[in-house]
């Protein structure tokens, strides 16, 4: 059992949260919701004991080992896959080279019957103890089964971590924090950078075989299905609601209303007190009543009501010119690196108006697919677009290619072009840009901002074939939500790279699915496809055995 006792967090004067308390039970499975800002990641990283708090403290067992994933990845560029994951024993061979040089000493000293050397006895009996007390393990062989039940071949074991993308990265750092077998798991937009496949399997391996986790995530249908327990930041406190993120909705819906009913209550009692108490105060038979309002009124607790985040985008796509009737048409379209072969021999057809949505593992080339549309990369087989195709892309590194030294006006300004440069601030504006916020440089916004500014430039511009690889990375859920709704009503055609399984439910109508070098077309929507890919892997395992 861990506990989060008084935690207060303050700076620059002002104060994130104030005195919060609760219990990590084991088998405690939590989502930390809030809006932005409200201090979850600052909670995370002060139970992982990364930051230190103004005031209170988390107390958890000696020997109790909490694992904590960030945001942001801290995998080293100078060791191999394998030396990088065995890093989660390398306080055990620390102790082993400690051992090493301390026998050292021993076999070399000759004052005997100095204390120094009574000291150093003592201290190798000590290390030797708690070195021999931890379970007999083939360290090598447990890297290996956990980097091949992720999803890596031997020979990547070899490799670079330098050579993986963000997502294989994540895995890496979700292996160690596996290998470490801890008592506490914390995770930090653990989906960004995992792949559908990739993100099923640490659903699992979360609900089956961890202790304690929680996770902070704007993947609904991950957070729905992984988590037993809601803790909602808010204000500088929190609320604690044993149900799931759906639940939570609810019920958090229903305490609102219910400090609504009562803030209007207590308004009403304040303004007839205060009539009462300006009708009277000159009248002496009623002095005592008044005296007794006025120090009521003192001592009177307000009901406050918990902010909802008002603050909404208004997201529309501009009438798309007409294309032609097949925007996209691929006929034996193959891609290789050197010997490393992408896929091969794939062909395909999207119509105009078509949702479609590319899925697949980390690597299997949906990236490229789509420069090999938007010809930014070389290929061999014919790839053709339709007539007067327009493309608007946002691609996966889009926020990161913006210029940090301008501001978000500035940014706007340099590729506004026509009558809409005197619709910038409106623009601003409808993307939460108001005001001040505008002269914000690029530099200060958070990731989710970021994407707002990229997802604006989309808009400057009418197209009709829009191409999105990962638009929904850093998005708050209800910024996806709209997204999303805007997507719906775009009457052109869409090409969505996403492993974001709630954001494509309802959007796309058909899959293609990338692996083993192949492109497969599915019809149907996302989740048709993923009960249809269970069955196969079942099939396949089947077949194994």
């Amino acid at each position: 059992m861990i506990s989060v006792d008084g935690l207060t967090v303050e700076f620059s004067g002002s104060t994130l949260f104030s005195d919060i308390s609760f219990v990590i039970n084991e088998k405690d499975r939590i989502a930390l919701m809030g809006k932005n800002g409200a201090g979850k990641s600052t909670l995370l990283k002060i139970i992982a004991g990364a930051q230190t708090p103004t005031r209170g403290r988390v107390s958890a067992p000696a020997d109790a080992i909490i694992a904590y994933l960030p945001q942001h990845l801290m995998t080293e560029d100078n060791r191999t896959v394998f030396e990088e994951t065995a890093q989660a024993f390398a306080h055990i061979y620390e102790m082993e080279k400690q051992i090493e040089e301390l026998n050292k000493q021993l076999s070399e000293r000759t004052d005997y019957e100095s204390e120094s050397y009574y000291k150093l006895i003592e201290d190798v009996s000590t290390l030797s103890e708690k070195y021999y007390s931890i379970e007999e393990t083939n360290f090598d062989g447990e890297v290996e089964k956990i980097l091949l039940g992720l999803g890596f071949e031997r020979s990547d074991f070899t490799r670079q971590t330098s050579e993986f993308s963000g997502g294989w990265r994540m895995r890496i750092e979700l292996a160690k924090i596996l290998l470490k077998k801890p008592d506490l798991i914390l995770l930090d937009e653990p989906t960004n950078h995992l792949d559908i496949e990739s993100i099923q399997w640490l659903e699992e391996f979360l609900i089956n075989s961890a202790k304690a986790v929680i996770l902070i995530s704007h993947d609904r249908a991950f957070v729905d299905n992984i988590t037993t327990r809601t803790i909602e930041v808010t204000m500088g406190r929190i609320y604690d609601y044993k149900v799931n993120y759906s639940q939570y909705q609810i019920l958090r819906t229903e305490r609102r209303q219910q400090q609504q009913k009562q803030y209007d209550e207590q308004q009403k009692m304040i303004a007839e007190t205060e009539q009462f108490i300006e009708r009277f105060k000159g009248t002496y038979s009623k002095t005592l009543q008044v005296q007794s309002r006025v120090k009521m009124l003192e001592k009177l607790e307000l009901v406050e009501v918990d902010e909802v985040d008002s603050s909404a985008l208004r997201l529309k796509f501009p009438p798309s010119p007409r294309s032609g009737n097949y925007p996209v048409i691929l006929n034996g379209v193959s891609k290789s690196y050197g010997e490393h072969v992408v896929f091969e021999n794939a062909s395909l057809t999207i119509s105009r108006g078509e949702k479609v949505a590319f899925v697949g593992r980390n690597g299997e080339g949906k990236s490229t697919l789509v420069k090999a549309i938007m010809k930014e990369i070389d290929y061999t087989g014919e790839l053709s677009l339709g007539h007067n195709v327009m493309i608007g892309y946002f691609a996966q590194n889009q926020a990161s290619l913006l210029d940090e030294e301008l501001t978000v006006f500035q940014t706007i300004d340099d590729v506004a072009v026509g009558e809409i440069r005197t619709k910038i601030k409106d623009i601003l504006g409808a993307f939460m840009f108001g005001g001040d916020d505008s002269l914000k440089k690029v530099k200060v916004l958070s990731g989710g901002e970021r994407t707002r500014l990229a997802m604006i430039k989309l808009l400057l511009e009418p197209v009709n074939l829009l191409i999105l690889d990962e638009p929904t990375n850093h998005l708050d859920m209800k910024t996806k939500d709209i997204l999303k709704n805007a997507l719906k009503d775009f009457d052109g055609t869409l090409i969505v790279v996403s492993h974001d399984r709630d954001f494509l439910d309802g959007l796309v109508e058909k899959v293609y699915e990338f692996g083993h070098k192949r492109i497969k077309e599915h019809l149907g929507d996302i989740y048709s496809f993923l009960s249809k890919k269970k069955m196969e892997n079942l099939r396949e395992i089947e077949k194994k055995n």
